[in-house]
């Protein structure tokens, strides 16, 4: 095979993607040289992209000169690609996905571990992406968000001067890269947080149509599983007619054998994101099931049942609330401290703390723990990580997902050797505790008990979220499900008691906010 023409942008990172397919290539014994091309995207750096006309902002000039001959190979990042290609053109191959994740830069004075996100309230952060935008402020809507372009480099130098307190950028760029970002407070946001753009953190590489040596060729270099992920995030984008300019995130991942698939769009970015979630075994028909998901015509639930107090600016009260989904919020449960005051000798040795609910880090802290200066702490979920930021403590474990066996594995191989405290419910199930490994000390803690509400008053809700077995109990004792009402349940713990019951129920990612938000998104009413 000929001496290959690989074109190419000019930036630092576009120079980093066209080489690193160059080396795939040389590897298999093509060889290739680089043209660097400007697009408009380069050109034009005092608009943001939605002003900016057409589609193919960095890809229209590549994809000209591929056509004209004179090049052989565009290299693209896969998510700036418009979803319609050339006539003449193919995406001959893509290769394995790097980190789609989003950072948070954040300048080291405006960092609040009290907040979400770590940021102090009210902070300018910079991006010039409606997709982060919209999702961010779902988030946090104390956050200025102000326009950002420039590429990776010249975007963090902005940062270093000073003109915002935090940028948002892609954590594929700083991995290529291989940036120093020690001067900051660095926070990964992640994919169930904000969901990427559509084939984010990919590389596609485009060649002519005809050229069926070189596609045979460049088989050898293509990720298959990325190419189906992507396909399917892609699909969803073109499906809803939209460019790399629209407040839509996409993201698909194998997970033991099953396909999960996080959906976010916006009409703007400032209105607040619907959010959607899949757990399928095959891909077929799946992006036409999410798009018909976000029809305007589409029946809600007119009120939603929650075994939970649910704050006034809550995330998933305001995600009910832009449909106009009532939501009977309360409690079946109460707690009550069974420990008043903390002997000081349960933290003297003590390297971990581990936080298996909100509950557990409340009561622990109004102990007034004096804790030493290298404890670490664990936790479940992001529920129970947000209630040890609100305290001023960062979590150095954070389970994820809703399968409280797999939290308890991981923990359980972070901590091999180390003692760890377990401040708990009198009646909990010890689920981290029974997976630690034999050289693994445990000292336990019970702090408070939970007893059962009587006489609990059934809900004509069409959808009842159960966030814990003794929910479940206290609710079923004196009532039975209607026709038609449907189950969410909470953790794997929720899940089972249902399993007993014979009760058919749907189970969130994760027993977060965002991911009931995607639960009852997902129902539909006949």
């Amino acid at each position: 095979m000929k001496r290959l023409i690989i074109g190419t942008r000019g930036s630092d990172l576009a120079l980093w993607q066209a080489n690193f397919i160059k080396d795939k290539l040389s590897a298999i014994g093509v060889e290739a040289e680089l043209k660097i091309i400007k697009t408009q995207g380069d050109k034009i750096l005092n608009l943001r992209l939605d002003k900016l006309e057409g589609k193919g902002f960095f890809t229209k000039e590549l994809e000209e000169e591929l056509l004209g001959g004179t090049i052989d190979i565009a290299v693209h990042s896969h998510k700036d690609l418009p979803t319609i290609h050339p006539t003449g053109l193919t995406i001959a191959a893509v290769t394995e996905r790097e980190d789609p994740a989003e950072l948070l830069l954040i300048l080291k004075d405006c960092v609040s571990v009290s907040h979400k996100l770590s940021l102090k309230n009210g902070a300018m952060v910079g991006t010039s992406s409606n997709r982060r935008k919209a999702q961010l402020l779902a988030i946090r809507p104390d956050l200025n968000i102000e326009d950002l372009r420039g590429n990776v480099p010249t975007r963090i130098q902005k940062l270093r001067d000073e003109d915002y307190d935090a940028i948002v950028i892609a954590k594929a760029g700083v991995n290529r890269l291989n940036i120093d970002l020690s001067e900051f407070h660095v926070e990964v946001i992640d994919t169930t947080d904000v969901v990427p753009a559509p084939a984010q953190g990919a590389l596609a590489i485009q060649i002519r149509e005809n050229d069926s040596e070189l596609f045979e060729a460049l088989q050898k270099i293509h990720h298959q599983e990325t190419a189906d992920e992507i396909g399917v995030e892609r699909k969803v984008l073109n499906l809803f007619e939209g460019g790399c300019h629209m407040p839509l995130g996409c993201y698909c991942k194998k997970e033991d054998g099953k396909y999960e698939v996080w959906t976010s769009k916006a009409e703007t970015n400032e209105d607040f994101p619907d959010r959607l979630f899949y757990r399928v075994d095959s891909l077929e028909g799946l992006a036409e099931k999410i798009v018909s998901k976000f029809s305007p015509d589409r029946k809600f639930p007119s009120r939603v049942f929650i075994s939970r107090e649910v704050s006034e600016h809550n995330y998933f009260r305001k995600a009910l609330e832009k449909h106009h989904i009532e939501i009977d919020a309360r409690s079946l449960i109460r707690t009550f401290p069974i420990v008043t005051v903390l002997d000081p000798f349960y933290l003297k040795h003590v390297d971990w703390i581990f936080f298996s609910s909100r509950n557990s880090v409340e009561y622990f802290f109004k102990l007034k723990p004096t804790l030493t200066k290298n404890v670490k702490f664990g936790v479940a979920g992001k529920g129970s990580e947000d209630s040890l930021r609100k305290l001023g403590h960062l979590a150095d474990y954070v389970g994820e997902g809703g399968d409280i066996d797999e939290v308890a594995n991981l923990f359980a191989e972070a901590v091999v050797g180390k003692t760890v405290l377990f401040p708990r419910a009198q009646d909990s199930l010890l689920s981290i505790q029974k997976a630690l490994k034999p050289e693994t000390k445990v000292v336990d803690l019970p702090i408070y008990e939970t007893v059962i509400e009587e006489d609990v008053d059934r809900t004509e809700a069409e959808v009842l979220i159960f966030t814990s077995p003794s929910n479940v109990e206290a609710y079923f004792v004196d009532n039975l499900l209607e026709p038609g009402q449907q189950v969410i349940a909470i953790g794997n713990s929720t899940a089972k008691v249902f399993d007993e019951m014979g009760v058919k129920y749907i189970l969130p990612y994760a027993p977060d906010e965002i991911s009931l938000a995607e639960a009852v998104f997902g129902i539909e009413i006949k």
